[in-house]
């Protein structure tokens, strides 16, 4: 078995690839609400910020900053999964199990990336915004409706156009399979 170490810092900044089983998946574009309120009942219960987010049909990136004095990102990845797999059990979703029983919706793992400095945090929100186009859901990142984007373009800190031309960052090696 593999041993994988992950580097937990308290109050630390992180970049995230969250992904489901079956990749050809559509669920969670499909049941954005259902997704939305488990990230909102889990904010809820154990804070922390997202600094950009994008949803795509089978997988996610997310860049999330923890409280200063909490490195528990695992615990609240393993509850936002939890949260959307039981809300799709309860609205008549067939979701099958394992032996242990839990759902066989998420991949088991995650791709985790801390974030070293302001230079890493932008390469990674601008990878996060970027990922609709690099996988040929838009042409650009604004007409994705499942992001972030729309924040930062309403705060006047990237515009309408951004994430219309290949952009270096998109070729970066960010953990997902190619």
């Amino acid at each position: 078995m593999v041993a994988y170490r992950r580097n937990y810092v308290p109050g630390g900044t992180y970049f995230f690839t969250v992904t489901l089983r079956n990749r050809r998946s559509r669920i969670l574009i499909e049941q954005i609400d259902l997704l939305r309120a488990a990230f909102r009942d889990v904010v809820h219960e154990r804070p922390f910020t997202i600094d950009a987010i994008v949803v795509l049909p089978e997988h996610l990136h997310a860049v999330m900053t923890l409280p200063a004095s909490d490195a528990d990102y695992s615990g609240r990845w393993r509850a936002i999964k939890s949260a959307f797999s039981r809300s799709l059990a309860k609205a008549g979703h067939s979701l099958p199990k394992d032996r242990r029983g839990e759902y066989r919706l998420w991949q088991r793992r995650f791709w985790e990336h801390t974030i070293r400095d302001a230079d890493d945090l932008q390469t990674h929100v601008d990878y996060t915004h970027y990922n609709p186009v690099k996988h040929g859901l838009s042409s650009r990142a604004a007409d994705w409706p499942y992001s972030s984007i729309h924040r930062f373009i309403r705060r006047g800190w990237v515009g309408a156009d951004w994430g219309v031309a290949p952009e270096s960052f998109c070729d970066a090696d960010f953990g997902e399979p190619r």
